[in-house]
């Protein structure tokens, strides 16, 4: 007799008598079926409790003398499944399994497993579940792109196992190439050479104060590892970066590269959208192209690593800091940011006075202003005014005086940083004033108040960085490159 994990094989022996010659058959039972025909051997032998022997078994009585008569005609040969040997009709063929493999790891590598299906179906004419797909690909240590964490942690911990049991270098080989693509390594990329290189960009959800979630937007030298910009807001929003931008020009200077993830502040993804002033790729990607900076974007987290591991440390001691000088509010903790930051890089940024700075000269204040602005799209109603965030606007000149144009009128409302609103009608730019609902004063009873010449105001010229033509161009080149449709 032979034991293994699953089967139990019998062989019966051979004997001649009375000029008979009785054939040797090699009986394969599973432990469930060995441990039934111990039972009913002991049982027929000994004439035991039948009851008993039905009560280990787990069936009825009757069922108990249908297996006797059966082991008493039959032998051991009884006790074999009547499947046993038999394959399912719904069995996936040897070849087919192979062609699978092989298609897999040759023409479709890296697509996920439905899209796999699909392909398989629609080009190879193979008709096969992605459950199926997913067990004849594990069987060769392989996973979909999209499988889950859990999933690979599993299969790393068995391929680790299978690897230290490995007795030929062969099978060594093979596991550790497996286990390596499985944790999907993200190797050490070496520091920029200098100063204002690359800045890598990014926004940190966390309870940072008070009780409720907040985003801290960082902005983080990749050479010197120095906190260049931070600030809090709700969310990850334009406006938030747009502060971290202004710090960086007015501190530092224009940087030569960004480094962040697919957010919409900095790569398009939301397809339907059609409201520019919502379109945050476009105002920060053109404010960036107006200073000459190149955005560069990731998907993967690991490889912006030094502003996530930035985050990781401040999430473990800026909290304590802001609760111990009593920050309840987004004001505070702003202007906490300040020289919380100062201290922080004495702490632990490199000394940038052996770092080779690249910055660019920093802007003018003026500049700064009108570039980091938002822009948005309104139309001249018929009391000649524009409406903007619930409040009407009428365009004044630089002397001061109002400015008619027609009912439908096309007008870009230009929200400076600082929050000034300019609009441009054609070629033409001016300041947009906000109506009150009524008047403060009256010249007919309040005769003493002499009302004073209205003062000259800035208007920039067409110069600006936010012309149209300029503004349409860089729109139309955006949307041929991401195939979207054009916004007007």
């Amino acid at each position: 007799m032979i034991m293994s994990k699953f089967k139990l094989i019998l062989y019966t022996k051979t004997s001649t008598k009375n000029n008979e010659v009785i054939i040797i058959r090699k009986v394969l039972l599973t432990m469930t079926e060995n441990e039934k025909y111990n039972i009913i051997k002991k049982l027929v032998d000994s004439n035991g409790n039948k009851k008993a022997a039905a009560l280990r078994i787990g069936c009825s009585l009757r069922h108990v003398y249908r297996l006797i008569a059966g082991y008493k005609k039959n032998g051991k040969a009884f006790f074999i499944h009547g499947n046993h040997s038999h394959k399912p009709v719904t069995t996936i063929p040897a070849e087919t399994r192979q062609r699978v493999l092989h298609l897999y790891q040759s023409r479709y590598a890296g697509a996920n497993l439905t899209h796999f299906q699909e392909l398989l179906s629609e080009q190879e004419c193979i008709h096969i579940s992605t459950t199926s797909i997913s067990a004849i690909l594990r069987k060769h240590y392989l996973l979909s792109p999209k499988a889950h964490r859990s999933t690979r942690k599993t299969l790393c911990h068995e391929l680790k196992q299978l690897h230290s049991k490995a007795k030929t270098m062969k099978q060594q080989a093979f596991l550790a190439s497996s286990l390596q693509t499985l944790e999907d390594p993200h190797p050490r990329r070496p520091r920029s050479a200098f100063f204002g290189e690359m800045i890598q960009m990014d926004a940190s959800e966390y309870r940072w104060f008070g009780n409720t979630k907040t985003h801290l937007h960082v902005a983080v030298d990749d050479s010197t590892g120095m906190i260049v910009g931070a600030w809090f807001d709700t969310q990850e929003t334009l406006l938030g970066y747009y502060n971290v931008l202004h710090q960086i020009l007015t501190r530092y200077g224009i940087p030569y590269q960004f480094f962040t993830d697919n957010r919409t502040v900095f790569n398009y993804s939301c397809k339907s959208l059609t409201d520019v002033e919502k379109d945050t790729f476009t105002q920060f990607g053109y404010a960036c192209k107006q200073l000459g900076i190149h955005i560069r974007t990731s998907s993967v987290p690991q490889a912006k690593g030094r502003v996530e591991r930035m985050n990781n440390t401040l999430q473990s001691r800026l909290p304590v800091e802001l609760r111990l000088n009593g920050i309840s509010s987004l004001d505070e903790a702003n202007q906490f940011l300040y020289s919380y930051i100062k201290k922080f890089n004495k702490r632990f940024a490199l000394p940038v006075h052996h770092t080779k700075s690249v910055f660019e000269t920093q802007p003018d204040p003026q500049q700064i202003n009108l570039k980091l602005a938002i822009l948005s799209d309104r139309k001249i109603d018929n009391g000649c005014c524009l409406k903007y965030h619930n409040d009407y606007y009428l365009p004044v000149d630089a002397s001061g005086q109002p400015v008619h144009y027609r009912k439908g009128t096309s007008v870009i409302v230009i929200k400076a940083f600082d929050g000034t609103l300019y609009g441009c009608i054609g070629e033409q730019v001016f300041r947009l004033e906000m109506l009150p609902q009524k008047y403060r004063t009256s010249k007919e009873f309040n005769p003493s108040h002499t009302p004073c010449k209205p003062k000259k105001k800035y208007i920039p010229p067409m110069s600006h960085p936010w012309k149209k033509a300029s503004f349409d161009k860089f729109l139309t080149q955006q949307a041929h490159r991401k195939r979207l449709p054009i916004i007007s």
